[in-house]
């Protein structure tokens, strides 16, 4: 898997070691369009792989043991432009919480959406799965019970597409992430079985 993958971005300091991958993050690097804050963000490192596969899961680990200062996050991401993306990872808050969450940016806008977990939490495993130019995102504690977080379309997510992983810190911050177990499988989001297209 992690010898598919290509640098979108590359970060100043990371280590690839067998299937284990570490990046250290550049304060000041993050991703985000336009909607709310108004600023447009485009510069954390992305390492992805290309695919034309109309329907897979990519599933990986992320250990964010070091992240200490508010919004340092590091998760899966599917990065087409600056301006067409989908994210999802935990994001420090403070010793209290952090926030698990995504971000879905088609045509140039951001939209957020997450919920609280604890502080000490340090692991969290996604399942990103594509059928055609829809998306599932899951996030799992273990690697085996997923949790829906999120199903949306990408606008420009029809033909072929870049996944992969990312890792940022937006304010004054530098943390270590490590990902590891990264996996492309068949599709575990299955077709839906209820009510019948009209």
């Amino acid at each position: 898997m992690i010898e598919k993958m290509k640098w979108t971005r590359e970060p100043a300091d990371c280590r690839i070691d067998g299937q284990t991958i570490e990046i250290v993050t550049k304060p000041h690097t993050d991703l985000w369009q336009r909607t709310y804050y108004h600023f447009q963000n485009d510069n954390a490192p992305v390492l992805q792989a290309e695919t034309d596969e109309k329907y897979f899961s990519f599933i990986v680990k992320t250990d964010f043991t070091e992240s200490h200062q508010r919004f340092d996050q590091c998760g899966i991401v599917m990065y087409l432009d600056s301006e067409n993306w989908l994210k999802a990872s935990v994001e420090y808050e403070n010793d209290e919480f952090q926030h698990l969450g995504s971000v879905v940016t088609n045509h140039g806008y951001s939209d957020w959406a997450t919920t609280a977990i604890p502080a000490d939490v340090k692991q969290m495993w996604y399942r990103f799965s594509r059928r055609e130019d829809d998306y599932c995102v899951e996030c799992s504690y273990d690697g085996v019970h997923y949790s829906q977080m999120r199903i949306c379309h990408m606008h420009e997510g029809g033909g072929k597409i870049r996944f992969g992983i990312y890792a940022c810190s937006p304010e004054e911050s530098s943390f270590k992430a490590v990902f590891s177990d990264l996996a492309v499988t068949e599709c575990a989001w299955k077709a839906h079985d209820g009510q019948q297209p009209d």
